[in-house]
């Protein structure tokens, strides 16, 4: 990421509440998270950011929120110390964004892990949530080793030892968890998906801590072990 001292960002964010701020936020992206990526020079523009998810300043307060969830993903805990005004500003606005998505599961489940950020989680917010919305993770399984789909929603739930989409592989069912046997965070997620209306995404949670069996060798593995193994 190239280095963007104080003018120029205070110069970047002052484009913004006009017609170009696609562009403008896009190049924000480019520039401070660039392929998702976070050093160092990113949280230099986590008060810009805070402006403008609390209305101070102009610009989309979901996309701020959402970039500084992916930045503050990143933090150790000198930087979330040194931060922690604003990283109080981003979650109280990331909650009430929270019940306003309506049925774009992107922003939902980027506001989840952004509330995870905020909270200090640093393991599913780093962007490990995300295969709720694109309802798949590739995995690998944990004794052959045999590349997997998890894949649920709208093909089914399944593992496949293949591209389920392209041609037609071997599948084997998925073994969903219970949603009143879920672990503390993965309940509360569940939680909050279903007070928000979000179905596919609840459903997706019980995949995704749930287990999985190998169509390959008939191995039975957690989901989520793998997720943090592959992600």
């Amino acid at each position: 990421m190239i280095a963007r001292p104080s003018d120029d960002l205070t110069a970047a964010f002052a484009r913004l509440g006009g017609e170009d701020d696609g562009q403008v936020w896009s190049d924000l992206w480019d520039d401070l998270c660039h392929l998702n990526c976070v050093d160092d020079d990113s949280f230099l523009a986590l008060p810009y950011l805070a402006a403008v998810s609390a209305g101070r300043a102009p610009g989309a307060p979901h996309e701020a929120v959402s970039m500084a969830g992916l930045i503050v993903s990143a933090a150790d805990g000198e930087q979330t110390a040194r931060h922690a005004e604003e990283i109080a500003v981003f979650l109280r606005t990331a909650r009430r964004l929270l019940g306003e998505t309506g049925d774009d599961t992107p922003a939902f489940v980027h506001l989840l892990q952004g509330i995870l950020a905020f909270e200090g989680e640093r393991v599913w917010s780093t962007g490990r949530l995300e295969g709720l919305f694109t309802q798949e993770y590739e995995v690998d399984c944990p004794a052959c080793s045999s590349t997997l789909f998890v894949a649920f929603g709208e093909y089914g739930d399944f593992a496949s030892a293949g591209d389920y989409v392209t041609s037609d592989p071997v599948k084997a069912a998925l073994l969903p968890a219970d949603p009143t046997a879920l672990d503390p965070l993965p309940a509360r997620l569940h939680r909050m998906a279903t007070q928000a209306g979000q179905e596919k995404v609840a459903h997706g949670l019980t995949c995704l801590f749930g287990r999985a069996t190998c169509p390959d060798c008939e191995e039975v593995f957690a989901v989520s072990d793998q997720v943090l193994e592959t992600y």
